[in-house]
């Protein structure tokens, strides 16, 4: 059975484990690969930062309580965050960085800044 490049598809000659007919192809296969992975990463990162800035933002004194749907007119997207702390308690503040919010009574969140990152 012939072996074909992963990038250009032309037969291989070489080794039975040869998987590119050169190194340029082989280049160009793992930079399209991480290319694509990198797409993704970014896409989630400019998410991050954004609800970020918007918690910075809302957040000047480094406590507050805001409503859902201002957060929501802002822009803020509540699937993506960092991580999640857990209090005593059992209250989960959801992390965007060194900003948290915490969903309290009546649609309104407490966002505060941690001084511990």
């Amino acid at each position: 059975m012939e072996k074909q490049c992963l990038d250009c598809g032309q037969k291989i000659i070489g080794r039975a484990d040869k998987k590119f007919c050169d190194d340029q192809c082989r280049s160009n296969y793992n930079n399209r690969l991480r290319a694509e992975d990198q797409t993704t990463i970014k896409k989630i990162n400019h998410i991050l930062l954004k609800n970020r800035k918007i918690l910075n933002e809302l957040n000047p004194e480094g406590k507050v309580k805001v409503t859902k749907s201002k957060m929501e007119k802002a822009g803020f997207n509540f699937a993506y965050f960092t991580h999640i702390y857990e209090t005593a308690k059992g209250a989960q503040y959801k992390f965007c960085y060194e900003f948290g919010y915490l969903p309290i009574e009546n649609d309104y969140f407490l966002v505060v800044k941690s001084n511990d990152i």
